[in-house]
C-alpha cells in the first residue's frame, strides 16, 4: 500500500492521507489547512488530490481540519461515497455549509479591495453550492461493524472519544499474501471526558498513524479546570465585566456549557450572570448533540434520567443574529460569552475581544490549542497588544489558559492507548502535531515501547511493505520551502537606502504632507518592532 501525506505532517491541520491499494485510490480524512499564509496556500493544491480518481473517502470526525476540503474536492469532480458515523454526518452538514459561507464572504471582502486597486478578482476556495453537493455523498457507518468499500479492503470505525461521533479507523488489506492492518487514530479523546464515551482500545495493528497534538505534556484534571473557570467567572463578576471564551463551535462549546452546568450545581456560577452562546454554528451543533443522546457517556445519561440536561442552563441565551451579538457588548454588567472561533482569528469572538480585551476587570479564557500565528497564540505568548480590525488593542484583561478542556488525549493518555501494542512489531507514523512536540514524543515512544517511529513530511510518499524498512520519498522544497533570509535582508537594506535618499526631497514638501509621511513611517517602524519582538 502506498500512502501520500497530504496534510497534518509536522503541523496540526489539513489531515488527509491518500492511499493506493491494488487498483483502488482512496483517502482517510480531507481536512482544511489552517494557520499562517504559507500553510493555508496548501488548500489550493487541487491537482495533487486528483479528486476525480478517488474511489471513496473515510472521515474520522467532523472538525474542519479533518473534513473541510471535501467541498473543494467535489468542486473538482469527486462524486463517490464519504463514509462517516451518524453524528459526524449531521455535524459535517452544518460545518461544511458554514465553512462555505466563510469562503464566499472572505473572497467577496478581498475582491472589494482588489477591485479598488485595479486587480483581478479571486474566487473562493469553494462555494455554498459545492457544500450542498457534498451532503448527499455522506454515508453513515456504525461503530464496530466492519464493511468492505472495495474488494480486498475491510474497514472498521471505532470510538475515538474525541467529539460526538469521532472514530479511529482500522483498515485491513492483503498485501503479498499477508493480511495487514493500518490504523488511523484521527483525534484521540481523553478518558472521563465530558459528554462522550472513552476511546476504545486497539486489538492489533501493523502500522499506526497517530495524532500527537499533546505528545509533550499532560492536561490538568477536570476538577482543576472547573476551579480555573470558576476563578475567571468570580474575577470578572466582582469587577462587573465580561468573561470571553473563544471556543470551537463543535465539542468545545458544548463542553463549556456542560462545565457551567456543573458549576451552577456547585453554587459557583452566579444565578444572575447571563451566559451567551454567540455562534450560530455552535447553536446548531448543540442541537445536534442533543439529537444523539445514544452517543453520550453514562454520567451524562444519568443526569438526563434525573431530569437535568447538562446542555441546559436557566440563564443560557442563544444569540443567532448579528444584532443580538452586538447587544451583548452594549449591555452593562458581567456575563459569560462563549463565541467562535477557538483561536480568536475569525468570527464574532474578534468583536468581543475588541470590546473587552483592554479592560482590566475582564477575563479571556482559552480552552483549546492555539495555532502558530493566531491572535490566541500571540496573547498566550505574552503579547502586550494585538491588532484587531486594523487597530492595536491592549491586553489588559486577566488571561486564563485551561488545557483540561482539551478534547485531545495528553501524553500519558496517548501512551496508554499505545500500550495495548506493547511487545508487537508495530510501526508508528506521528501526525497531527507540531514538529518539536513530535520529536519529543517519538523519543519517548521508542524508549517506552521500542517501537520504530517515523515523522512524515508534507507530500511525503511512503510504501507500506510488511517486513521491509520504511523508505520515505520526500521533496523538501515542497515540504518545507526554504526561506532566503539573505535576499530579504538585502532587499530591506536597499529599500532603507532609498528611503534615506528620498528624505532630502521630502523635507522640501509642505509641512502637512511631511507629517502624513512621518506617521506612515512610524507605523512601518512599529510593525518592524513587533516583528523583532516575535523573533
Amino acid at each position: 500500500m502506498k500512502i501520500t501525506f497530504m496534510g497534518a505532517a509536522r503541523t496540526v491541520s489539513g489531515s488527509c492521507y491518500i492511499l493506493e491499494c491494488g487498483n483502488k485510490r482512496f483517502a482517510v480524512d480531507c481536512g482544511m489547512h489552517q494557520g499562517n499564509l504559507e500553510i493555508e496556500k496548501r488548500n489550493w493544491n487541487f491537482d495533487k488530490y486528483d479528486a476525480k480518481h478517488i474511489d471513496f473517502i473515510l472521515i474520522t470526525h467532523a472538525h474542519i481540519d479533518h473534513s473541510g476540503l471535501l467541498p473543494a474536492l467535489v468542486s473538482k469532480g469527486y462524486k463517490n461515497p464519504v463514509y462517516c458515523t451518524a453524528p459526524t454526518r449531521d455535524l459535517m452538514e452544518i460545518m461544511l455549509l458554514d465553512s462555505a459561507h466563510i469562503q464566499e464572504m472572505e473572497a467577496e471582502w478581498a475582491n472589494r479591495t482588489r477591485m479598488r486597486h485595479g486587480e483581478q478578482p479571486i474566487r473562493s476556495l469553494y462555494s455554498i453550492a459545492d457544500a450542498e453537493h457534498t451532503i448527499p455523498l455522506l454515508a453513515t457507518i456504525e461503530y464496530g461493524k466492519s464493511f468492505s468499500p472495495a474488494p480486498g479492503l475491510n474497514v472498521t470505525f471505532k470510538n475515538a472519544g474525541h467529539i460526538l461521533g469521532s472514530a479511529f479507523i482500522e483498515i485491513d488489506y492483503e498485501q503479498d499474501g499477508k493480511r495487514t492492518r493500518a490504523v488511523f487514530s484521527g483525534d484521540l479523546g481523553r478518558p472521563e471526558q465530558l459528554i462522550v464515551e472513552d476511546p476504545e482500545d486497539m486489538e492489533h495493528a501493523d502500522y499506526i498513524f497517530m495524532e500527537s497534538t499533546y505528545g509533550n505534556r499532560n492536561h490538568p484534571d477536570e476538577e482543576h479546570s472547573l476551579d480555573e473557570l470558576a476563578k475567571a467567572i468570580d474575577y470578572s463578576y466582582k469587577n462587573g465585566e465580561k468573561v470571553v471564551i473563544p471556543a470551537f463551535a463543535v465539542e468545545r462549546s458544548q463542553q463549556i456549557i456542560y462545565s457551567l452546568f456543573l458549576l451552577r450545581r456547585q453554587g459557583r456560577l452566579p444565578a444572575d450572570m447571563p451566559v451567551y452562546l454567540d455562534s450560530p454554528l455552535a447553536i446548531r451543533a448543540t442541537e445536534i448533540f442533543r439529537k444523539h443522546p445514544e452517543f453520550y457517556d453514562e454520567q451524562t445519561q444519568e443526569f438526563i434520567r434525573k431530569g437535568e440536561h447538562p446542555l441546559d442552563l436557566p440563564n443560557l441565551h442563544f444569540t443567532e443574529s448579528r444584532e443580538q451579538s452586538q447587544a451583548i457588548n452594549e449591555s452593562k454588567g458581567p456575563s459569560v460569552i462563549i463565541s467562535a472561533s477557538g483561536m480568536a482569528n475569525a468570527g464574532r469572538v474578534k468583536h468581543h475581544l475588541f470590546h473587552n480585551l483592554w479592560k482590566p476587570g475582564a477575563s479571556v479564557v482559552f480552552v483549546g490549542w492555539q495555532g502558530v500565528g493566531t491572535p490566541g497564540r500571540k496573547i498566550l505568548n505574552g503579547a502586550k497588544s494585538i491588532r484587531i480590525f486594523g487597530e492595536e488593542v491592549k491586553v489588559n484583561a486577566n488571561i486564563f489558559t485551561i488545557n483540561g478542556f482539551s478534547g485531545h488525549a495528553g501524553q500519558d493518555e496517548l501512551l496508554d492507548w499505545l500500550s495495548t501494542m506493547q511487545g508487537k512489531p508495530v510501526k508508528i507514523m506521528l501526525v497531527h502535531g507540531e514538529a518539536e512536540v513530535q520529536k519529543q514524543f517519538a523519543a519517548l515512544i521508542t524508549e517506552r515501547f521500542g517501537f520504530e517511529v517515523h515523522i512524515p513530511e508534507y507530500m511525503e510518499e511512503l510504501e507500506l511493505e510488511p517486513g521491509e524498512a520504511l523508505a520515505p520519498v520526500v521533496d523538501m522544497d515542497v515540504a518545507r520551502p526554504p526561506v532566503d533570509w539573505a535576499f530579504l535582508l538585502k532587499d530591506s537594506e536597499s529599500l532603507y537606502t532609498e528611503l534615506k535618499a528620498r528624505i532630502r526631497d521630502v523635507s522640501k514638501k509642505p509641512w502637512v504632507d511631511q507629517v502624513e509621511l512621518r506617521d506612515r513611517l512610524l507605523n512601518v517602524n512599529r510593525e518592524i518592532v513587533a516583528l523583532i519582538s516575535e523573533m
